[in-house]
């Protein structure tokens, strides 16, 4: 039996469940190689009171959530500082934004029917949705998770809105020697592919590459001789958005498909 993966190094960007995808890499006769570009995404609860603060004070127009575990976070922390009441209360009379399954079945679960929401997890497909309507002079809220949503952002302002972010979560970038030793290898043809399973992941890298200057070189090396792998489409449109094109992303967004999607890219 041929195995499709053989001789080929392919990075692991996870760093979680970092031996079951190493597993599936030897098993097609591949070297996994764990380069952790994660990083760590914790509660900012301090921040995340002035800015809950800060929003129910001011009332918003729209509400647009992005994550399931947001909202549930959100929900529970109003509660604690004891304004929650007033929370629900500004949101049932916005008008509501959603992107993801999880994050529409939590509000429907609250009785929140969204005026927009996106069609398979991506912020290109919510922004889409958003297109129609009239931000100009509106307040809105957009719940973020771990990563900033600079295209969300950059699109509610250009329509005129002002926003409001709100970060239950935020990021702490992962080491930096990782970051750089990865980058090396990209630039030096050490890599054949690498195997991104969150959108932070891919941010990460190219954040630390465009600080560095690596930016332009480690696009090439994406471009000429490495594969970039996503498990899914948000982390493919993270992957678009630095400018890859080519990308292996399986229909299933599950790891063990992300590796098999590979060895056939390989076999062709």
């Amino acid at each position: 039996m041929v195995k499709k993966l053989s001789a080929k190094r392919v990075v692991i960007g996870a760093s979680r469940k970092t031996e079951e995808i190493s597993m599936l890499i030897e098993k097609q006769g591949g070297t996994p190689i764990i380069r952790s570009l994660q990083g760590t995404v914790f509660l900012a609860k301090k921040e995340l009171e002035v800015e809950l603060q800060q929003v129910i004070s001011a009332g918003v127009d729209w509400a647009i959530f992005t994550t399931g575990i947001g909202v549930e976070t959100l929900l529970t922390t109003t509660e604690e500082l004891g304004i929650q009441t007033e929370f629900l209360r500004m949101i049932r009379h916005a008008n509501v934004a959603t992107r993801g399954y999880k994050t529409l079945s939590t509000l429907k679960k609250m009785g929140i029917n969204p005026a927009a929401t996106d069609e398979d997890g991506t912020t290109q497909s919510l922004l889409h949705s958003l297109e129609e309507f009239d931000f100009k002079g509106k307040k809105v809220m957009v719940q973020l998770h771990g990563e900033k949503a600079p295209r969300l952002i950059k699109f509610l302002e250009d329509k005129g809105a002002h926003v409001f972010k709100v970060l239950p979560y935020q990021h702490i970038a992962p080491n930096s020697e990782i970051v750089k030793k990865l980058c090396n290898e990209l630039i030096n043809n050490e890599i054949d592919a690498v195997c991104f399973t969150t959108a932070i992941q891919v941010r990460s890298l190219f954040d630390f590459a465009k600080e560095h200057d690596y930016h332009q070189e480690i696009q090439q090396a994406f471009k000429e001789q490495v594969v970039a792998v996503a498990v899914g489409k948000v982390t493919a449109e993270a992957l678009r958005e630095e400018g890859i094109q080519r990308i292996i992303v399986p229909e299933k967004e599950r790891m063990g498909a992300m590796i098999i999607e590979l060895s056939r890219f390989y076999a062709n």
